[in-house]
């Protein structure tokens, strides 16, 4: 299991810390969160900070939208030369396009499903993706409780992945611990991201380890 901890858990008087400790703590990812305030109701950062985060970071950056504009986010994020990009498919009319101008910049395109949309909104998608990842909490807020249902979804999405392309990466975020990381790993899931579980613990590398079952 690949391990990618949000830094919208973590301590922003001291980012660059923050960045640094999970890295040394053996981190694969480190998740980044970009909400505009419109379809979340929440903001977050944009390329002034995530540009720094790019530059301290000895992980790659998987950068999450939850904006309306996906088109503009993709342009305003591209100079911080993420592996991943992903969207959610709630938010985007003309997603074909949008996995072709991610691919087209040299990222890796994804697409996010929030916890009321079945994988078979994006099964026609699946071929021209790299990851999917799954809400397993209602997008917006880090420290929200885990919904249990993610693990039929991931199930489902499993089976859907390895009829149309089984190099697509699953990748759950929201409420993963220590304590349902072997149910998510039994379901399929490849990546989880971990906010508050890592940022909250003592010992952020021993907190990332137990991730990586």
């Amino acid at each position: 299991m690949l391990v990618a901890p949000s830094i919208l858990s973590a301590d922003f008087g001291k980012l660059n810390e923050e960045i640094r400790a999970i890295c040394e703590g053996g981190c694969d990812l480190v998740h980044v969160d970009v909400m505009d305030g419109h379809f979340v109701p929440n903001m977050t950062i944009g390329p002034v900070v995530v540009n720094p985060v790019s530059k301290v970071s000895t992980a790659p950056l998987d950068i999450h939208l939850m904006v309306e504009d996906n088109a503009f986010f993709v342009d305003l994020f591209a100079s911080c030369k993420p592996k991943y990009i992903s969207f959610h498919i709630e938010s985007e009319k003309h997603p074909h396009r949008l996995i072709q101008k991610i691919r087209g910049l040299g990222i890796k395109p994804a697409i996010v499903l929030n916890p009321h949309t079945p994988p078979e909104a994006i099964e026609y998608l699946l071929e021209d993706l790299d990851m999917v990842l799954l809400m397993s909490v209602n997008p917006g807020f880090g420290g929200q409780k885990f919904i249990k249902s993610v693990v039929e979804k991931a199930l489902k999405l499993k089976e859907l992945i390895n009829k149309r392309n089984p190099n697509c990466l699953i990748e759950v975020d929201g409420g993963v611990n220590d304590k349902n990381i072997h149910e998510l790993k039994n379901a399929g899931v490849d990546i989880v991201v971990a906010g508050s579980y890592v940022y909250g613990a003592d010992d952020y590398s021993k907190a990332i380890k137990s991730l990586q079952v």
